[in-house]
């Protein structure tokens, strides 16, 4: 059995502004997008900006605390049994042991 395709025509090219296989014009309408949010999304989205401006605001590094720090570490007289203990007991409380 054998089965002959014949051709139906040449397709239409494509004009700018018209989509392919819409024959009816583009009208414009009277209607407009619109949008609506939930009082839930509303308040989300305040706390989102006041979050994103205390980030803005605050610096990640407090360099003060940072100098410090570095100066107690740099200070033979700071690591002694006594910190090393209470930093050894903060381990093993995070691990629960």
């Amino acid at each position: 059995m054998s089965m002959t395709i014949e051709r139906v025509g040449f397709p239409e090219p494509i004009q700018p502004g018209k989509k392919p296989g819409r024959n009816e014009p583009v009208s414009q309408s009277a209607k407009s997008d619109s949008i609506s949010l939930s009082t839930e999304a509303l308040e989300k989205g305040e706390l989102y900006r006041a979050i994103e401006m205390i980030k803005t605001a605050a610096p990640d590094v407090r360099a003060d605390r940072v100098a410090e720090l570095r100066a107690k570490i740099n200070d033979p007289s700071y690591i002694n049994d006594r910190i090393i203990n209470a930093t050894a007991d903060k381990i093993m409380e995070a691990f629960g042991l």
